[in-house]
């Protein structure tokens, strides 16, 4: 697809839409039942471009992966029924992909090798590899192309160096290889999903935070699993109820696990008229509907434990907080340096294009918000979560903007720019 124009939404706007799949529950209920022994039907999987990595890397491996209508099928091959590739696993653009499939092959009993695209080739891979070499894998590389070569690995206790919950996700996998117990302290508290479905799965587990305890295990069992509907994705249209004038704007079926709500507590601080219906549990996830209205925003002081509740919604946020009257001002979220894109400088950039004042710090950004943004052509860096950012930005504009490469949304929402005609003029 070309670059493509998003013009300001029509006054009024009374929307409601639902999302994709949670993408990282998504990657998990297909990666870890394919570990597991037994069949698990997978409703409302994520469709994205990053899922379809995973499902093609087990595929890769052995593991029996079918599409029946909307549900798919996992045949699970046990943890140590997995075969080894013939060739390098592509990982795509999806950093959970890699990170979490390298604890599942350190703990098997042969060499593979991971790939990516460019954009994932740049992302930083020691922090995976330290502790698996630690538990006693053979990892060559610190960036991808990586090579694992697995076997019988050890337990150990390990506190990474950022709070991620990618590199937790990938020690708690490889913990199920190990000789004894793996202990893992958490700097800060990241989302949870991982455990969540280990304890599911029938894998003995024990999280006392900030210390999370895994033992080994010999059997798995494959469950079904009902996927609610992503927050990470839910965010651009949020955010858009709040901007937008006169508008209501409803997303149904929204998965409300508390480590991925901070988005919401925040917009709230912010004075984010955010309501929160019908609340209930789908497949052991909290679900809930969220419907927003135009609001008068006010900028805020974020950092420390806030920041990995709202990682993935960094760009959004920057935009809301343009157009929030005041200062808001984003420390301690340098790992946003190192996502898809360098997100603190490309988000500092774009708004800068659209007129609005901004600071680029190592760590974050300060935003001083309250002028109405204009318009220009922004750049996607191959990140999806900027070109969907931006297309709210443009939605909330004076004059439009024009976007790069809107292609890259289909990582994880393939029909973004179809929901997006929705709001328009």
């Amino acid at each position: 697809m070309p670059a493509i124009e998003v013009r300001p939404a029509r006054k009024g706007v009374n929307v409601t839409l639902t999302v994709p799949g949670d993408k990282s529950i998504s990657h998990r209920a297909i990666l870890m039942n394919s570990i597991a022994s037994g069949r698990a039907e997978i409703r409302n999987l994520g469709p994205g471009a990053d899922v379809m990595s995973s499902i093609g890397c087990m595929r890769q491996l052995g593991v029996a992966i079918e599409q029946q209508g909307e549900t798919f099928v996992v045949h699970g091959a046990g943890p140590r029924g997995l075969r080894e590739s013939s060739a390098p696993l592509d990982c795509g653009n999806s950093g959970t992909t890699t990170r979490l499939i390298a604890g599942i092959l350190a703990g098997q009993p042969f060499a593979t090798t991971l790939t990516g695209d460019a954009s994932l080739s740049r992302r930083p891979m020691r922090r995976i590899a330290t502790p698996l070499r630690q538990m006693g894998a053979e990892v060559e590389g610190d960036t991808l192309p990586l090579t694992i070569r697995g076997g019988q690995l050890h337990g150990i206790e390990y506190q990474p160096e950022v709070a991620s919950a990618q590199v937790k996700s990938c020690v708690l996998l490889a913990a199920v290889y190990g000789d004894g117990p793996t202990v893992l302290t958490e700097p800060v508290a990241t989302r949870d999903h991982t455990e969540r479905l280990l304890s599911a799965l029938g894998a003995r587990i024990q999280n006392e935070p900030p210390r999370i305890t895994v033992w080994p295990a010999s059997e798995l069992r494959a469950v079904d699993i009902e996927v609610p509907g992503d927050m990470s994705s839910a965010a651009y249209w949020l955010v858009a109820g709040l901007l937008l004038p006169d508008a209501s704007v409803t997303v149904r079926n929204v998965g409300m696990n508390e480590s991925r709500t901070g988005l919401l507590d925040v917009l709230g601080e912010m004075g984010a008229r955010i309501e929160v219906l019908d609340q209930r549990e789908v497949g052991g996830e909290p679900v809930a509907d969220l419907r927003t209205s135009t609001s008068e925003l006010r900028g805020v002081s974020l950092g420390g434990a806030m920041i990995p509740r709202l990682i993935d919604e960094g760009p959004i946020l920057a935009v809301a907080a343009a157009l929030a009257d005041g200062t808001t001002s984003i420390r301690d979220a340098a790992e946003l340096r190192v996502k898809e894109s360098d997100r603190i400088g490309a988000v500092a950039a774009g708004l800068k294009t659209l007129g609005a004042e901004v600071e680029e710090l190592p760590d974050g950004l300060i935003i001083h918000g309250g002028k109405p943004l204009g318009g220009g052509a922004l750049q996607t860096m191959g990140d999806h979560r900027l070109a969907m950012a931006w297309a709210i930005a443009g939605l909330a504009s004076q004059e439009g903007v024009s976007i790069d490469d809107p292609d890259i949304a289909s990582i994880s929402y393939p029909d973004f720019w179809d929901d997006l005609e929705r709001f328009a003029a």
